[in-house]
């Protein structure tokens, strides 16, 4: 590494001479002379290191010493002729001139000057990472040089000065050789990377983006490697990648090098945390997905190939690749990198397996979500049921449709037809001049932040990554629909199905002086639905996360060791791997739930109702049928309040109360209120108070509010004893309707007779607003009725409760008339 006297001596000159800049030279206004990748390392190495960031040193080939290595060998021009004519829509063509192109590049020769600095380069970097006594120096007889025989091992990475622009994310358009170590195998892999930027990809790029090839310039970083092949990598987003929501921070890692999960061959874990929560030093991991990690990218022993992949054993497939510690680390990392940048990031990060440290190896701007428009409101939604070929990770919220066209080779792309959905096992680079004409794209492997998905989002086409199975299930030319608006789980459908697509524009959305909730029950849609104006969750529902994340009875898991049936010990086993103890499973999984949906509405309010299955639903949880009664009629039989109290299911509740808990205090989000469903007397709510009280969760106390469902007559009745031990009620109109008319609302013979706006029903609903707003508590509801009459939801308004809680899709028109009735 240059000395001190060295580096000043550099900074002297002037940057655009310079054929090598080492990072300690360069910052993020150097793209001209170093390209996006090397002026960020730059700007890392040079700033964020004081702030306990680790980034590997190396140096940056400039764009100076690109332009040189081209004049040089007078390749300009020859250039210039191969790309006369070029139609990039024309497969053969364009590959036949990339051809050409690249191997005019890779036959010629470095002027001696450039070839001199690279190696006196890599040799300083040398000795600041291996013991002088390690190296073994030959001299060459040919070209009268001294040559190390061996030499730090580097990562050489292609940074092209048009990279990584706000609007022009390049997705991996230029080559990276890692474990490159020896100057005769690094100067091969800078002339590679040189030659990678007249890729077939990266030619149909320059040309849709509008960049003309000879105004951009390329510069190759050498870096340090970090041994992750012997640990984990990945990469991590400041901005969540899906929706835009700002923030949350996803870390997907997986083992081995990380060019895996760039190039979509592997499913990563996935962490996301909340940054506000972070911030303020708590730990709100509010979610955590074990990916499949069959392969992992390894340093070859032997071969042609520096790298090699290799089976990921079955013990390290089933457990997460990072601790909770270290994702938290990572986190707090990408927070200081974002506010030292002032913008969301897209970053690479590794992990050193002989020093067991982390490392950042790269950072850049997230280029598509953070540049979106929030003002409008786009809302894809499926209008036809079908049958379903495969699930995987869905990629954006959009809804595309065509003829798929299975290719599982990159070289039969010149088959594929604008308007067809692309059905393969993953993509890279090479797939990206059929992936802009593509109606969707479905592919076997890879997560969120692969290729194939980065690619999507740019072109804001659906993409549904890590299927398993797409090339197999999905036939050739069968028509398809791919959907990725029905939350997390991308679908591909058979047949093409009808859809809608509504955009509201959302500065037309008054604001009312009722407060305007929503019903959320599914996680996995809490960031997108929090773009829709409201006041906060009224209603969250606990039974979709226990049956869609956990699908375990909690008493399975707490006396497992019980549980004779092998096929459900084999099911609980699989799904609780990672986890080494399986209560904590249940907590864990639940509190990331609650925590995910808390985090999306911070600082609103987000009301969580205690878990409310009946006994026939709590029988189908796995494990279920051992600890669950046969009620008659479970819907009045044990269900809500009762259970939390009896000692047949209280150590159920206890871990209920222990992921809220982990919610609160762990994580931070206080914005969460408890309601306490289908209580029927005082009594009850004062049992299961104490029961809360046991487990660490004591109203009043760290701003804790417990709230009450009012669905039972006796609630109404009672409503000034029950706002004695609760801060307020939310009407269940359902349920209140079923008690008040003796109607069983799952019986289709007396299905007539169950309407919500029954004059009875109104009238216990204007006693209870009264009732509790005499006793000074806060009344809600959250029930069907408004969301499906908006008569019901004037009456309600009129009668003055403090807040409506709507299904998301009627939030909008909802307000919409509310406003027009206060005005």
């Amino acid at each position: 590494m240059p000395t001190k006297k060295t580096v000043q001596k550099n900074k002297s000159k002037n940057k655009k001479d310079q054929l090598i800049l080492w990072f300690s030279e360069l910052g993020i206004g150097d793209i001209e002379y170093a390209g996006g990748k090397n002026a960020s390392l730059g700007e890392m190495y040079s700033n964020l290191r004081a702030r306990g960031i680790r980034v590997p040193n190396g140096f940056a080939i400039t764009s100076k010493a690109y332009r040189h290595f081209i004049a040089w060998n007078k390749l300009d021009q020859k250039i210039k002729d191969i790309l006369k004519g070029l139609n990039t829509r024309n497969m053969v063509n364009l590959a036949k001139r990339g051809y050409q192109i690249r191997e005019a590049i890779l036959s010629a020769d470095f002027p001696i000057d450039l070839r001199n600095e690279i190696v006196e380069g890599y040799r300083k970097l040398s000795k600041e990472y291996i013991r002088h006594k390690d190296f073994r120096i030959t001299w060459d007889a040919d070209d009268h040089t001294n040559h190390f025989a061996g030499g730090v091992d580097v990562a050489v990475r292609s940074s092209a000065t048009a990279e990584d622009l706000v609007d022009a994310s390049f997705a991996g358009q230029q080559e990276s050789y890692l474990n490159v170590s020896g100057e005769y195998q690094l100067l091969e892999s800078v002339k590679k990377c040189i030659a990678s930027l007249f890729t077939d990809r990266a030619i149909s790029y320059r040309v849709d983006k509008g960049f003309d090839h000879f105004k951009i310039a390329l510069s190759v970083g050498v870096q340090k490697m970090i041994r992750s092949d012997e640990a984990c990598s990945g990469v991590m987003f400041t901005i969540d990648t899906e929706s835009g929501f700002a923030d949350a921070i996803v870390i997907n890692g997986s083992w081995g090098l990380g060019e895996n999960i760039v190039k979509g061959k592997v499913t990563p874990d996935e962490f996301i945390l909340h940054k506000p929560m972070l911030a303020q030093g708590f730990e709100p991991i509010i979610g955590k997905k074990m990916g499949s990690k069959e392969n992992k990218l390894v340093y070859s022993v032997g071969g042609n190939s520096s790298t090699q992949d290799v089976k990921v054993p079955m013990e390290d497939r089933k457990k997460f690749c990072l601790t909770d510690e270290e994702v938290l680390e990572l986190a707090r990392w990408g927070m200081k990198i974002e506010e030292h940048y002032k913008k969301p990031m897209d970053i690479e990060w590794a992990k050193d397996g002989r020093s067991r440290e982390l490392y950042i190896v790269q950072a850049r701007p997230e280029t598509v979500e953070s540049q979106k428009d929030r003002r409008v409101l786009e809302e894809y939604k499926i209008s036809e049921k079908g049958k379903v070929l495969t699930v995987g990770s869905a990629v954006g919220a959009k809804i595309g449709q065509g003829k798929a066209n299975v290719i599982k080779d990159v070289a039969k792309i010149a088959q594929f037809k604008k308007g067809e959905v692309l059905v393969t096992e993953m993509t890279d680079p090479d797939w990206e001049p059929i992936m802009k004409i593509a109606a969707a794209i479905v592919t076997n492997s890879g997560g969120r932040t692969s290729h194939a998905a980065i690619v999507s989002r740019e072109l804001g086409i659906p993409c549904v990554v890590g299927t398993g199975n797409a090339t197999r299930v999905v036939k050739n030319g069968r028509a398809v629909t791919v959907s990725c608006a029905e939350g997390e789980e991308g679908r591909v459908y058979d047949s093409l199905l009808g859809f809608t697509v509504k955009r509201t524009d959302l500065k037309n959305i008054p604001k009312t002086k009722t407060k305007i909730m929503m019903n959320v029950g599914n996680p996995d849609q809490a960031f997108d639905l929090s773009f829709i104006p409201n006041d906060g969750v009224g209603l969250a529902r606990e039974e979709f996360i226990i049956t869609e994340y956990i699908k375990i009875h909690p008493l399975a898991l707490k006396y497992f060791d019980q549980i004779k049936d092998h096929e459900v010990r084999r099911q609980i086993n699989d799904l609780t791997h990672g986890y080494d103890n399986k209560e904590e499973f249940f907590v864990e999984k639940l509190a990331e739930g609650i925590g995910r949906i808390a985090a999306a509405f911070y600082p609103k309010d987000v009301i969580v109702r205690l878990s409310d299955f009946k006994t026939n639903e709590y029988s189908t949880l796995i494990g279920g049928a051992d600890f669950e009664p046969k009620e008659e009629n479970p819907m009045i039989g044990w269900r809500g309040a009762s259970r939390y109290y009896d000692p047949d299911y209280m150590e159920g509740f206890a871990l209920e109360c222990r992921a809220f808990k982990k919610v609160r205090d762990v994580m931070g989000l206080t914005n969460v209120k408890i309601m306490v469903p289908f209580c029927r007397t005082v009594k009850e709510g004062e049992e299961v108070l104490a029961q809360m009280r046991r487990h660490g969760l004591e109203r009043g106390k760290n701003n804790l509010e417990v709230y009450v469902m009012c669905e039972i007559p006796s609630n109404v009745i009672l409503a000034n004893e029950f706002s004695k031990i609760f801060d307020g009620f939310s009407i269940g109109s359902n349920d209140l309707t079923q008690l008040t008319l003796g109607v069983d609302r799952d019986s289709a013979k007396v299905a007539h007779v169950y309407d919500e706006r029954n004059e009875a029903v109104k009238e216990l609903i204007r006693q209870v607003i009264k009732k509790a707003h005499t006793c000074k508590r806060k009344v809600g509801i959250c029930g069907q009725a408004p969301s499906d009459f908006l008569d019901f939801a004037k009456f309600l308004v009129t009668e003055g409760i403090d807040s409506i809680s709507l299904n998301p899709d009627t939030v909008i028109k909802t307000t919409v008339e509310i406003g027009k009735m206060e005005k």
